[in-house]
């Protein structure tokens, strides 16, 4: 905040508090939880107490090793992940659903859900965000699909949080449209030799190794890509920048350039060919997680907003006590709930092994959208204190607008949605 916003703001007692109460800085204290009822997590259908106990043990991991310095890791866009990632993987974070043999807890996906959830009590985006990119959108394929060579050399060290991976899909010239990539990965001896680039990499210039989506043979789009877990230290790999974004600062984001780079074959996950499906596969759990990780983020600012307008004054009154207001914050609430309904039901429908395709598009495309509503909504209420920097809900302004853009855009997830209603025109290519 400006010197110039600090010295008006000291002027008035109560702004002073209210600077307090909801400033991001580490000094001070969380707005109450304005829940009136009972809630246990394990009420819900897909819950117990062990579901419980694991999101009690990642809340007390997060409130000591990750919010204390959210703030500098912001300022310094970057966080260091190889240190964070290594705390939570020592704490089993990184394999909740993976198998024991492997490090990982080996329990059932509701776990990974869960912990993409409570996630939310981080205070930003970013960091949920790098962590879901280990957890739950490199390894899906790897640990469905690759050899037992690969998983002891990439998923052992990623599920005990020695290493740093990424997922390279996206590229200048495709996005969304995941087909139309153009890194190729040609077979030479008894390598692959990569050429091409990534943009938009999350984790990228920290990454040690890359699940890396490429095309292996001139066939199909559909038909012709493959997945290969590919090292990021070896000769010809150049990580060129670290993109400077509208939000997710401590996030790194980065360019990625292969220059004849080379691979044994034995790193190709599954079947040549592949590729595609295996990727479509894995953007499942990533919707799935996206919804997950933003509900207790945005409950948190209704609830913080709430507290706001009740101590805020204007007009005699304090703003909440406006009608437009308690019931704006109420019907955002609602939609919340509305969301957490159908990131737990395709949950469960994942679990019985139905295909969920629709029904995660569906909570993706809500969740970008009510993940923007949401903070814009707040920050109106907050008046020139939420145009800050100094307060979260500025901060979720910023960085909730990449969910209606990353894991497939909003128009992407509509057409996917008039494809299973059967309205999607006959005519046109689906991607």
């Amino acid at each position: 905040m400006a010197v110039s916003a600090r010295v008006s703001m000291t002027k008035c007692t109560q702004f002073r508090s209210l600077f307090k109460l909801f400033s991001t800085s580490t000094y001070c204290r969380a707005a109450p939880n304005l829940r009136k009822e009972s809630y246990e997590v394990s009420h819900e259908s897909i819950f117990t107490e062990d579901h419980a106990e694991l999101r009690k043990s990642l809340k007390k991991l997060i409130e000591k090793e990750i919010n204390p310095y959210v703030d500098e890791w912001e300022n310094l866009k970057r966080f260091p992940a190889h240190e964070v990632f290594k705390k939570l993987g020592s704490a089993g974070f990184f394999g909740v659903n993976k198998p024991t043999k492997y490090g990982g807890l080996g329990l059932d996906y509701s776990f990974s859900v869960a912990m993409a959830e409570e996630l939310g009590s981080i205070k930003c985006g970013a960091i949920p965000m790098a962590i879901g990119v280990q957890a739950d959108m490199a390894t899906p394929a790897l640990i469905r699909f690759g050899s037992e060579e690969l998983k002891q050399e990439f998923l052992v060290p990623s599920i005990a949080g020695d290493v740093v991976a990424c997922l390279g899909v996206s590229e200048p010239g495709a996005g969304s449209d995941v087909a139309s990539i153009k890194t190729t990965a040609i077979k030479k001896g008894d390598d692959f030799v990569i050429n091409g680039s990534k943009l938009w990499i999350t984790n990228g210039l920290q990454a040690d190794w890359i699940c890396l989506l490429a095309n292996t043979s001139g066939g199909p789009l559909h038909k012709n890509k493959s997945l290969i877990c590919v090292p990021l230290n070896l000769p010809g790999v150049h990580k060129a920048r670290n993109i400077n974004k509208l939000g997710m600062h401590s996030s790194d984001t980065a360019e990625l350039f292969f220059e004849d780079v080379k691979v044994p074959q034995s790193y190709l996950i599954g079947q040549e060919g592949m590729g595609f499906p295996y990727q479509m596969f894995q953007f499942v759990e990533e919707r799935v997680f996206a919804g997950a990780s933003v509900l207790l983020s945005m409950e948190r600012l209704i609830f913080e907003t709430a507290t706001y307008c009740r101590e805020r004054k204007a007009f005699g009154k304090s703003i909440l006590d406006n009608q437009y207001v308690h019931f704006r914050l109420a019907e955002l609430q609602t939609e919340v709930e509305l969301l957490r309904s159908l990131v737990y039901r395709t949950t469960d429908l994942y679990m019985k092994g139905k295909d969920v395709n629709k029904l995660a598009s569906m909570l993706k495309l809500k969740a970008g959208r009510l993940a923007r509503e949401v903070p814009d909504s707040c920050l109106q209420f907050w008046g020139g204190m939420g145009f800050t920097s100094e307060v979260e809900v500025s901060r979720a302004y910023r960085d909730n607008r990449l969910l209606s853009i990353g894991g497939g855009a909003d128009e992407v997830m509509l057409s996917i949605i008039c494809k299973y209603m059967g309205t999607f025109p006959k005519d046109q290519q689906l991607f």
